[in-house]
């Protein structure tokens, strides 16, 4: 089965673009932003608190967004659905993205709950077409 979801594109004005999708969990809608550089998927941490998930603290250390050594927790997510395809429950990274959401704000955009990492791209078998604005999954 394929699934195709559209890309929004925004220009963060003179340092590049961020591609982001439209999600559904608990029961909402969020953007994530797709980051083919993310090895795993990533959650706000004060938006997980809000949906009441459980929350453990995890022994790595969270790379990239700025720093080396980022504490980070996990949660497990089982109702993601990107458009109709529904992930199969699986483990996030439980950051502060706060940081980023303030940038998007200043930009006047939306935040976003998160990045879609590699750990969904690769399962899913993830095709991103920049041209088109669409991202498909095959599962």
């Amino acid at each position: 089965m394929l699934t195709t979801i559209p890309l929004q594109i925004i220009d963060l004005h003179d340092d590049g673009f961020h591609p982001l999708i439209t999600v559904s969990v608990f029961g909402k809608i969020f953007k994530l932003v797709l980051d083919t550089g993310a090895s795993r998927t990533a959650f706000d941490h004060s938006t997980i608190l809000q949906e009441n998930i459980e929350i453990k603290s995890s022994d790595r250390l969270s790379t990239g967004l700025g720093t080396n050594s980022m504490v980070s927790h996990t949660a497990i997510i089982s109702d993601l659905h990107l458009d109709e395809l529904l992930i199969e429950p699986f483990e996030v990274a439980v950051l502060d993205l706060s940081g980023i959401n303030i940038a998007y704000r200043q930009l006047d955009q939306a935040e976003v709950l998160g990045v879609l990492g590699g750990d969904i791209l690769v399962k899913y078998n993830a095709v991103i077409d920049y041209g088109a604005a669409m991202l498909t999954f095959q599962s």
